[in-house]
């Protein structure tokens, strides 16, 4: 097998169609009711078929969620952690892409660079689904747009607030929300900009949804009548000789009572885990108002949606 050009890869929500986006939350609340109602596929697609998970950075929900949605539509989920196989080793990228490809029916790809994912689409004959890299991490948006929907009746017009750091989840997430009509407001520390193609995306999208991209320096700014809280980790995998830089960087940034105050009454607090204390404090985390626990196991239905449309329909949304 080659790769071919018509593969379609997951690389970021930038890269889908609003339409395509919100068939994949909406594929993924579907596939939700069907498994809480106890009722199974009729048919598993995938049987048969190895589904590819390389990892080279640790996971805990995104692997259970993998594992879960291959074995879902019958597939037989392989892990290949940095340990398992000759990458990085005596073997290249390309090498491994070539042969991995050649007997899988997609791959999962957890990896450091942004890069390498582009590496992995050009070189798979089989769709990339990026399951996070250091600009991207697609997955978590469905999963995320999933639970907002749980939560929210109407979902344009309201206003999620970002407080914490430039990273891959606000990079996909931001695009996903202004999708489904979310305002989102993000509050980087000083000296902390987001990427300028997260902005260039969102111009677009503002022009499609009417949804706003406001970018501030201020937690309080941010968080203000906001209806959903969201936080990641101040100190990413990789970067943990700067923790004590970090920590000193993000000071006023914990998402706490005080600065929860400021948003609607109603608010709900995210996470897409794991956390720490400086990024959130136990009263918001493990208050009524925090909705992080459905918020993780949303990505096993996320990464069956994605499976649904990139591996079984080849492509096609329904």
């Amino acid at each position: 097998m080659t790769a071919s050009s018509n593969i379609r890869h997951l690389i970021s929500i930038s890269d889908l169609t609003t339409p395509e986006f919100k068939s994949l939350v909406d594929r993924a609340h579907h596939h939700k009711k069907l498994i809480k109602s106890g009722k199974k596929p009729e048919t598993w697609p995938l049987q048969g078929e190895l589904v590819a998970m390389l990892f080279t950075k640790r996971s805990t929900r995104t692997r259970i969620s993998t594992e879960g949605a291959a074995a879902y539509f019958g597939g037989q989920p392989m892990f290949l952690g940095k340990e398992d196989i000759q990458l990085g080793v005596n073997e290249s990228l390309y090498d491994t892409t070539k042969v991995i490809s050649s007997m899988v029916s997609c791959i999962f790809a957890r990896v450091n660079s942004h890069q390498d994912i582009q590496q992995l689409c050009e070189h798979s004959s089989v769709p990339i689904i990026n399951s996070l890299c250091d600009t991207y991490h697609p997955l978590q948006a469905i999963c995320d747009l999933l639970t907002i929907k749980e939560h929210f009746h109407e979902l344009k017009g309201l206003k999620l607030a970002w407080i914490g750091d430039s990273n891959n989840v606000i990079n996909d997430l931001a695009i996903a929300a202004m999708k489904f009509g979310i305002n989102v407001s993000i509050a980087t520390p000083p000296g902390i900009e987001i990427a300028q193609h997260v902005i260039d995306v969102a111009s677009r999208v503002t022009a499609e949804t009417g949804a706003t991209l406001e970018l501030t320096h201020d937690a309080k700014v941010a968080s203000t009548n906001a209806n959903i809280l969201v936080t990641d980790t101040f100190v990413s995998m990789g970067e943990e000789s700067q923790t004590q830089a970090k920590l000193k960087q993000f000071e006023g940034f914990q998402i706490n009572k005080e600065l929860a105050s400021l948003a609607a009454k109603d608010y709900k607090f995210m996470h897409c885990l794991p956390r720490h204390k400086e990024e959130v404090s136990d009263d918001v985390f493990y208050s009524e108002n925090s909705i992080v626990f459905p918020e993780a196991e949303n990505r096993l239905y996320a990464a069956i949606a994605t499976i649904e449309a990139f591996v079984v329909n080849k492509g096609k949304f329904l």
